[in-house]
């Protein structure tokens, strides 16, 4: 049996270059989640999980809204947050990421995600398409995960708003990376939240 997890980073927050911890989402944002949610329209969705943040809750409303048979409910384990901390084989350009977060965010990040790993990355008796809408660093922790990378290597894998990544889990063996932050439903004005504009 075959058990597909969609993830799906949240849309473009409304003057998130403000710096502010969440909010509603802007134009660009709504416009990038009616087009995952079309993009997505034909998948048999199980269920669906939404991260309880604003940015992440209107694009599961708007997502949802494509797809009426499909009801999104929040969760805690797909809240935005720091999986991991800095570590001795970490990359030391790396290290400055760290300097304002504090020991207590990253034990409550690490904790998230063991728990987030537990209970979405595991198999199924049955075929399940698991819709999961979240935030860059949870789902480079995912994509960690799925290839046993060190802890540290969620950073760098960064995710566009409402790009695409597909993992299919399996029973007998580790699981698999189907596509990674596929943006191949929005067109290029529409391709923000990367480090790098993605015009291709």
């Amino acid at each position: 049996m075959a058990h597909y997890l969609y993830l799906v980073r949240h849309g473009e927050q409304q003057d998130a270059e403000y710096g502010l911890p969440d909010g509603p989402l802007s134009g660009k944002g709504t416009r990038q989640a009616r087009a995952i949610a079309e993009r997505l329209s034909g998948v048999p969705f199980t269920r669906a999980w939404h991260s309880p943040l604003q940015r992440a809750e209107e694009t599961a409303k708007i997502m949802t809204e494509r797809m009426p048979a499909l009801e999104s409910k929040p969760s805690a384990l797909l809240m935005d947050c720091i999986p991991s901390g800095p570590t001795n084989d970490m990359p030391h350009s790396f290290e400055s990421f760290f300097g304002a977060i504090t020991p207590a965010e990253i034990e409550a990040g690490e904790a998230q995600m063991s728990d987030a790993i537990a209970e979405f990355l595991a198999p199924a008796r049955d075929d399940q398409h698991d819709l999961l809408i979240t935030h860059n660093f949870v789902i480079a922790w995912f994509v960690r995960e799925v290839f046993g990378g060190p802890t540290w290597r969620w950073l760098g894998l960064n995710q566009a708003n409402c790009g695409l990544t597909i993992i299919r889990v399996r029973s007998a063996k580790p699981p698999v990376l189907v596509t990674h932050n596929d943006l191949g439903h929005l067109p290029v004005e529409l391709r923000t939240g990367m480090p790098e504009l993605q015009p291709f």
